[in-house]
């Protein structure tokens, strides 16, 4: 399932299951999962280059703060509202 955005390419996984050996095989190369949201947590497939853009890096710090480097959802987590996430990495 995918969502696009203007130059953007997002996809949402369809299962909450997690790959504990390998990596996951939903996640092609030059992306990265990251689980989004204040309470219900949505995975999102991202491209790395959003990992130059200084508001991607603010969010990073976030989760850093929030949840050090024990993420509770076993991948990368930020704490932040859906929508929010989806116009930073949009913008």
């Amino acid at each position: 399932m995918g969502i696009s955005l203007p130059g953007k390419k997002l996809r949402r996984s369809l299962s909450g299951r997690r790959e504990v050996d390998s990596a996951p095989l939903d996640v092609p190369k030059g992306y990265f999962p990251v689980y989004v949201g204040e309470n219900q947590k949505k995975r999102f497939i991202v491209p790395l280059s959003c990992l130059s853009r200084p508001s991607f890096q603010d969010l990073l710090s976030q989760a850093e703060e929030e949840f050090g480097f024990d993420h509770p959802m076993g991948g990368l987590t930020i704490p932040c509202n859906e929508e929010v996430f989806l116009n930073l990495i949009d913008g």
